[in-house]
């Protein structure tokens, strides 16, 4: 059966990509061919998937086939770009252009275009938390994008995330917040566990409560509808902890290093483009 997928770089974006893809039936295991960078890759990516779904290195002669197929998933290290070489004798024997949707951070589709002149690209920038279903992904069209093949591209990525359309102009700051944000919430967390273990409680203890807070609190701001002032004013009160809390925060300037994190990270988006 003809490849009706192919995924070039099986990392574990790519493959919580296709986990849901299979299940739900939108595609066989054996329609889609993975391609990795080496033999030795093969046998770690296979185990993850069901029976039929074929994977094969870069340098396997089979791996030419991931070309035949209309939509493709670049999904390598933005270093690796160079050794991706498009097929154009493949190409030709698709009625239409086929797909190629990117994952590579910084990688435009002006680039992406030139690269690639036989395919109609489209830039996606998802975030780490669609491995628990639970992602952001930004996405760019490239030119000669159709109604159907957004259609199609949404419905790879809204499985496992929250979907938003974009000029690409925009997507080094949709990256600087979704894509890196991740690890700011992560710095942020593991300093509060340290500050409660500082002040008496067990690290087990505190990791959970922090966790646990941090999601309690988005919950509550998402399905209240709360600005992020108003339950800030809510928790405050006057003379409270609270309060002496949040001037402390202030006097370190937490809330200008934040906006500054941001900020940095999309201007250096911009520069690895």
């Amino acid at each position: 059966m003809p490849v009706s997928l192919g995924v070039i770089g099986l990392g574990r974006i790519a493959q919580s990509l296709l986990t849901p893809l299979i299940d739900r039936g939108d595609f066989l295991p054996h329609q889609i061919l993975g391609v990795v960078g080496s033999e030795s890759s093969v046998g770690k990516a296979v185990k993850n998937f069901p029976k039929g779904l074929r994977v094969v290195s870069s340098d396997n002669p089979n791996a030419d086939e991931v070309w035949s197929s209309p939509i493709k998933l670049l999904a390598v290290k933005p270093q690796q770009l160079s050794e991706i070489k498009e097929k154009k004798e493949e190409n030709q024997q698709l009625t239409e252009k086929p797909l190629m949707i990117s994952l590579l951070a910084g990688v435009t589709l002006s680039r992406l275009q030139k690269l690639f002149p036989g395919h109609i690209c489209v830039r996606a920038v998802p975030n780490t938390p669609v491995l628990v279903k639970a992602g952001l992904t930004g996405l760019a069209w490239g030119d000669g994008i159709t109604s159907e093949h957004r259609l199609i591209v949404k419905k790879i990525f809204t499985p496992i995330s929250e979907v938003f359309e974009l000029p690409e102009k925009q997507l080094d700051a949709f990256l600087a917040l979704t894509s890196s944000g991740p690890a700011y919430v992560a710095v942020i967390i593991e300093a509060l566990s340290d500050g409660a273990v500082a002040a008496g409680l067990p690290r087990s203890i505190s990791n959970y409560l922090s966790h646990r807070t941090l999601a309690g609190t988005s919950l509550l701001l998402k399905e209240k509808d709360l600005h992020p002032g108003q339950l800030k004013d809510m928790v405050a009160s006057p003379s409270g902890t609270t309060i002496t809390a949040l001037r402390h925060l202030e006097m370190a300037g937490l809330r200008s290093a934040l906006i500054e994190a941001v900020v940095a990270a999309a201007e250096r988006s911009r520069e690895i483009a």
